[in-house]
C-alpha cells in the first residue's frame, strides 16, 4: 500500500508574505553552526508569514545548522498564534551527493523508535512487513524520529477518511484497518524493518551507539540509475571519447572549489604519487585563505582490484605508530578490543601514519556537539571519554590491540616493518 501526496497533514506550508515587521537575523559568524546548548549566539531567523489555514499573519523561523557526523541542513518552523496551526520541515543545504544512500533499520525495541531521522523530499520510505511505501516527493523533508515518521504517515492517511467514508466506504474500511496496523508498530510488539532510500544521498538515520558499530542499522551507498538522475533534475553525462593519456606524475594540477567550512572560494591542488611497492594514488589538498581551514584527501589512481583486502595489525610497540598507511574511501576500520568500527567513506581517503589516523578518529569522536553542554547524555559522554582515554593508551603503546583495515576494492595499504 502506498501513501500518496496526501501524507502531508493539514493545509499547505506557510508562504512568506510582505510585512513591515523586520526579520530577526542570526548572529554573525559561520552560516551553519554545529548544534550546541552552549552556543547562545545560534538563534533562528524570524520572518512574518501568511498562514494558509486562516489567512492571517503567523511566524516562520529558519535555523541553519549542522548535524554531527552528517552535513548542513535548514530547519524551518511555522506557527500561527491565531488558529494554532503549525508546520515543520527541513531542507538539505548541501549539494546532491555523488552516490545515493539506503538506510535499513531493524526496529526491535521502543528505544529504536526515538532515533533521529533526516528524511529529504527525494527519499522513499518503506516498511516491507506491511507492504507500505511513501513515494519520493510526496512529503516535505522532515527532521523527526522513527515514531514521528509513522505518526506522520498515519495523519496523512486519516486526513481524507471522512470523504472516503461518504463516497467509497469499502476503501475507507480497508484504510482504517491499515491505520490500526501502523499504530501497532509504535508498540514494537514484534520487530519490523524501516527502509529509507534516498538517491540524493542527503537523508540520515541516527546511530545512538556511536562511535561503536550499530548492528540494527545497515547503510548502503550506491550509484544512481539514469531514471533517478532524471528525477533529481541532474543531466545525464553523455559518453565522451577517451582522450590521449598524459603523463601527470611531475605536475601539480590546480582547480577552483569552495571551502567546506566557510564556503568561500578556495583552491585545491592535485598530484599523482607512486607509493613504493603498492600503486599510484591521487593526493588532493585544499587550503582556504579566508578561514585558514586545511584538508587533504587521497583517492586511488588505479582500478578496483579483483579481490578485496583485509589487513590485520597487532599493535604491540610504540614504533607501530610510525607505519605509513593508505586508507581509501571504500575502506572500513575496526578495533575489536574497543568494539569500534569506522565505516566506509568516513574521514574520506587518507595517506598518513597509523598515529595520524588514530588521532583523526579521536578528534571525530570527541568533537561531537551532542556530547557537550546541558543537552548531552551523561552516560553517553562517559563512554566517549573512556573511548578517548583508551585511544590515548594505544598511541602511547601501553594498550595492545588489533587494528583491522577491510577494503572490498583492494585499494588500501599498510607499511610492513
Amino acid at each position: 500500500m502506498a501513501a500518496d501526496g496526501a501524507v502531508e497533514p493539514g493545509p499547505p506550508a506557510a508562504v512568506a508574505a510582505p510585512s513591515s515587521a523586520p526579520a530577526r537575523a542570526p548572529a554573525s559568524g559561520r552560516l551553519f553552526r554545529p548544534i550546541s546548548a552552549e552556543d547562545e549566539e545560534q538563534q533562528p531567523t524570524e520572518i512574518e508569514s501568511l498562514c494558509m489555514n486562516c489567512f492571517r499573519n503567523g511566524m516562520t523561523r529558519l535555523l541553519l545548522t549542522k548535524i554531527p557526523f552528517f552535513r548542513e541542513i535548514i530547519v524551518s518552523s511555522f506557527s500561527c498564534e491565531h488558529c494554532g496551526w503549525d508546520n515543520t520541515e527541513i531542507q538539505s543545504a548541501g549539494r546532491i551527493q555523488d552516490q545515493g544512500v539506503r538506510y535499513t533499520l531493524t526496529v526491535r525495541t521502543p528505544e529504536d523508535m526515538n532515533r533521529e531521522v533526516v528524511k529529504t523530499d527525494s527519499a522513499t520510505t518503506r516498511i516491507p512487513e506491511l507492504d507500505f511505501e511513501i513515494p519520493a516527493f510526496s512529503q516535505k523533508g522532515a527532521l523527526t524520529t522513527v515514531e514521528g515518521l509513522i505518526s506522520r504517515a498515519v495523519s496523512g492517511l486519516e486526513q481524507d477518511q471522512p470523504t472516503r467514508r461518504a463516497n467509497e466506504d469499502a476503501i475507507a474500511e480497508r484504510i482504517d484497518e491499515f491505520i490500526v496496523k501502523l499504530k501497532e508498530l509504535k508498540q514494537v510488539a514484534s520487530p519490523f524493518t524501516l527502509i529509507i532510500d534516498d538517491p540524493s544521498g542527503n537523508s540520515f538515520v541516527e546511530n545512538p551507539h556511536a562511535p561503536r558499530k550499530d548492528d540494527a542499522l545497515v547503510i548502503t551507498h550506491y550509484n544512481r540509475t539514469l531514471q533517478q538522475e532524471e528525477m533529481l533534475g541532474l543531466q545525464a553525462e553523455a559518453p565522451e571519447e577517451k582522450p590521449e593519456e598524459e603523463d601527470l606524475r611531475n605536475e601539480v594540477l590546480q582547480f577552483n572549489t569552495n571551502c567546506p567550512e566557510c564556503n568561500a572560494p578556495a583552491q585545491t591542488n592535485m598530484k599523482l604519487v607512486q607509493i613504493p611497492h603498492f600503486k599510484e594514488v591521487i593526493i588532493m589538498a585544499t587550503n582556504c585563505e579566508n578561514c585558514g581551514h586545511r584538508t587533504n584527501e587521497v583517492k586511488s589512481g588505479g582500478a578496483v582490484e579483483p579481490l578485496g583486502t583485509r589487513i590485520t595489525l597487532h599493535i604491540t610497540d610504540p614504533s607501530d605508530m610510525t607505519r605509513d598507511l593508505l586508507k581509501s574511501e571504500t575502506c572500513s576500520v575496526e578495533i575489536p578490543e574497543l568494539e569500534f568500527e569506522l565505516g566506509m567513506a568516513v574521514l574520506g581517503g587518507k595517506f598518513t601514519t597509523l598515529e595520524g589516523l588514530l588521532k583523526d578518529i579521536r578528534e571525530l569522536v570527541t568533537k561531537n556537539p551532542f556530547t557537550l553542554g546541558d543537552s548531552s547524555n551523561p552516560g553517553h559522554t562517559e563512554k566517549l571519554q573512556e573511548f578517548s582515554q583508551k585511544l590515548d593508551q594505544i598511541l602511547e603503546g601501553s594498550l595492545k590491540v588489533h587494528f583491522i583495515m577491510n577494503d572490498p576494492a583492494g585499494n588500501s595499504y599498510l607499511q610492513v616493518s
